[in-house]
């Protein structure tokens, strides 16, 4: 297994095991050619808050990933540079789940965000995956709270 960080000559593997990894829940998915198109753009514009880790076999097929984002903190006094990360949209192709690969990307992702100076890397999970970031490290925070927006998702 190979990991390293995703480019953008990745954005089209990528782009299939997010609409992989979403398919059914958007009533009108576009393609996945048309959804790589889109990808592209978006990434393009946020290239720099957000980096992608993809995990690669034998070959250059990629069967997983995971994003990390970069938020800037306000400074405060003597730190005036902070940073916090969130592991987003880890997904590993089915065939290849239960080897380790979702966990090593994980761990890529949070090693990248603390070298660049992340204070903290949050993760949102399904309740599946909680024993997995929990043996990662990762730890429930009474003080971490999210409020859900009322705002319906954008439709395609």
């Amino acid at each position: 297994m190979r990991i390293s960080q995703a480019h953008a000559d990745d954005t089209a593997g990528l782009a299939r095991l997010l609409w992989l990894d979403t398919r059914g829940e958007v009533p009108e998915q576009p393609s996945v050619d048309a959804f790589a198109a889109e990808l592209a753009q978006w990434w393009s514009a946020h290239r720099d808050s957000h980096l992608a880790f993809v995990a690669r076999l034998l070959g250059p097929e990629i069967v997983g990933m995971a994003w990390v984002a970069l938020v800037p903190r306000v400074p405060r006094p003597g730190a005036t540079s902070r940073l916090s990360a969130d592991i987003q949209s880890v997904f590993v192709m089915p065939e290849h789940r239960g080897t380790g690969i979702g966990s090593a990307l994980v761990e890529a992702a949070s090693e990248h965000a603390a070298h660049l100076g992340s204070l903290r890397v949050t993760v949102h999970s399904g309740r599946r995956a909680v024993p997995v970031y929990e043996r990662l490290g990762f730890a429930s925070s009474r003080r971490l709270l999210s409020r859900a927006s009322d705002q319906e998702p954008p439709a395609h």
